[in-house]
């Protein structure tokens, strides 16, 4: 058969070729067309998610003033070492390049690859606050660092730095558990957030949005050009925010602390009658600068969970028993239901013991004080003149009198920390505790004194005392704030509300804390010697002044100081000290630094060599 191509057959084919060529050109048109015109968006996002890294901008978080305008928490200049990588094994090869090139944590490794976990196509942060010379290192050999990117970033500042840790709190990366929670609405991985005190509390305000900008990187992920210097979103600042806080006196709290009583655990509380916070600090302290270069986990443990506890805040946390000054609670009480005035004694005279069934319970004062009114029981704080009077009270009506006037209660000051305080509100309690008619009327012994199933925060305490040297309303205690919340009524008339104040005054004039140099600035106070099971008993004193007209009050507490008399020249001092700017006439002579024991007639000067030994909790 023959297979010649006759001219017909040649155009046949040609055409056939002529189409099918058509049909491949426009094939390939088509793809050209969807890939240039149609999917251009698609394309060219994916080659600049390969060629370009977008990098969060920290915004600076608001400056934090006192009420004078001076500056709490500030920012100022820092580094920020991060690194960019296409896994886990190129990133830990970069940080060993790093720690061989600058002394590093042993942790530096773990911690950076936990952070590029977390990253989501963000780069893995290094040193959060890297020195000078550290960048001045790894600049000098980027070339062996792929992926290196170092920012000139806002950091935050304490200038006061220890004084106010427990008030302002930290700030620290967000955690991976906190972002899958939503603890802080609009943080992101590497995002710095506040942890405790102020920062943490009011975060969603100073914090601020961040910015974007991006940097362009080649196949191996190295920089190429940098983009930072204009973002493609600017950060927006946090809004700055204005205290109550007076920071000369946080300041001197901190200083006459830490130079007269190193290693004294406690706290120290100052507020207006009205709720201004002027001054809030715990003892031991550290320092929160501390935590803008990270800290380790071994040293996260010892600031938690060493003996001394440094991050605990004993002001608005810390719950112990609240001793004689609960003995204002008790008074306020029976003068609130009419069963005593100023003037009325108790039936059995204090001889240093009064016996309830077949027990006997003690006075601090071992020869007694004998027969008193309800001013003289306040101010030697007599016991037995207070277990008769809880007697008379009645457990019911004192739980649930106590209970209304917020003793089981949050204050609501705007401090993310603060702990509830303890106290029974019923019988009930005692039924569920030990069984029905498994307790007896004892108990309203111990707790008309301050002891028992009692445990009080420090602010709770000095929270009630303003509400004495204020107008009989116990405040909500605030520092930025003022909360819209419903009021709390002591229930005195102002003729009571007079009494109770002069009673406190005959405290310091001639009664427990005579000695502690209130008397020229008319400070009115109440001394306590808590009972604890853990070691020496701890020492209390709340007070205010001047005791017609207070402008201040202040609380303290000194665990194992075994008097409240201790801690009482102290919290003068603080007064004092605080009065010398509202009212100079009033501070003048200088404070004498006395031990004053309770179950004593006489007081003991305290050596300057003197210091008071703290013993560790069991």
């Amino acid at each position: 058969m023959s297979f010649a191509f006759t001219p017909f057959r040649v155009r046949e084919r040609a055409s056939i070729a002529t189409w099918v060529l058509a049909g491949v050109f426009a094939v390939v048109a088509g793809a050209f067309f969807r890939a240039q015109i149609i999917s251009n968006e698609d394309y060219r996002r994916q080659s600049d998610n390969n060629r370009l890294r977008k990098l969060n901008l920290a915004s600076p978080r608001g400056i934090i003033f006192d009420r004078n305008g001076k500056t709490i928490a500030e920012n100022a200049s820092g580094f920020t070492v991060k690194l960019f990588a296409a896994s886990e094994d190129s990133l830990r090869a970069v940080v060993r390049r790093i720690a061989a090139l600058v002394p590093s944590a042993d942790e530096l490794e773990s911690q950076v690859v936990k952070r590029f976990e977390a990253a989501q196509y963000q780069p893995a942060l290094v040193y959060s606050n890297a020195s000078f010379e550290t960048v001045a290192v790894l600049e000098e050999h980027r070339y062996l660092l792929p992926g290196l990117v170092i920012r000139t970033e806002p950091r935050r500042y304490y200038r006061a730095g220890r004084a106010v840790s427990h008030l302002v709190g930290y700030v620290s990366e967000v955690s991976a558990g906190e972002l899958e929670r939503k603890r802080f609405p609009g943080a992101k991985p590497g995002s710095l957030v506040g942890k405790d005190g102020l920062e943490a509390k009011y975060d969603s305000v100073v914090r601020g949005l961040e910015g974007e900008s991006f940097i362009e990187v080649d196949s191996r992920g190295r920089l190429v050009r940098d983009g930072s210097q204009q973002p493609a979103f600017k950060p927006v600042p946090g809004e700055r925010i204005k205290t109550t806080i007076d920071l000369d006196l946080q300041t001197y709290i901190d200083s006459m602390w830490t130079a007269e009583r190193p290693g004294v655990s406690g706290a120290m509380v100052a507020m207006t009658p009205d709720g201004q916070i002027l001054a809030l600090y715990s003892a031991p302290t550290y320092d929160p600068n501390e935590f803008i270069t990270g800290v380790s986990s071994a040293r996260y443990a010892e600031l938690t969970t060493g003996s001394a506890k440094p991050l605990f805040n004993r002001a608005v946390s810390g719950s112990f028993p609240p001793g004689s000054p609960f003995k204002l609670v008790t008074a306020a009480i029976a003068l609130k239901r009419g069963l005593v005035d100023f003037s009325s004694r108790m039936p059995q005279a204090c001889t240093g013991g009064f016996r309830f069934g077949n027990r006997v319970f003690h006075c601090h004062k071992k020869t007694g004080h004998g027969s008193l009114d309800l001013t003289g029981a306040i101010a030697q704080s007599c016991d037995v003149y207070f277990y008769q009077l809880g007697l008379r009270i009645g457990l019911p009506n004192l739980l649930s009198d106590a209970t209304a006037l917020g003793m089981a209660a949050p204050t609501g000051i705007d401090l993310a920390s603060e702990r509830t305080s303890s106290f029974p509100p019923s019988t009930a309690y005692y039924d569920r505790a030990y069984g029905k008619r498994g307790w007896t009327q004892a108990t309203i012994l111990n707790l008309s004194i301050g002891q028992g199933e009692n445990a009080q925060t420090l602010i709770n305490i000095t929270r009630f005392y303003a509400a004495l040297a204020g107008d009989g309303t116990i405040p909500t205690p605030y520092i930025v704030s003022k909360p819209n919340q419903p009021s709390r009524s002591l229930g005195l008339t102002s003729e009571q509300l007079a009494g109770l104040q002069n009673a406190l005054w005959k405290v310091v004039e001639s009664g427990t804390a005579a000695r502690s140099g209130g008397r020229d600035l008319r400070v009115a106070g109440k001394t306590g010697t808590a009972q604890n099971p853990h070691g020496d008993d701890h020492g209390w004193f709340i007070a205010f002044a001047p005791a017609d007209h207070p402008k201040i009050v202040v609380g303290s507490i000194m665990e194992y100081a075994k008097h409240g008399t201790v801690v009482a020249p102290y919290v003068v001092r603080a007064i004092r000290r605080y009065l010398q700017k509202v009212d100079p006439a009033l501070a003048k002579a200088p404070v004498k630094i006395v031990i004053e024991d309770d179950s004593a007639t006489t007081d003991t000067e305290i050596p300057s060599d003197t210091i008071l030994k703290p013993r560790p909790r069991r």
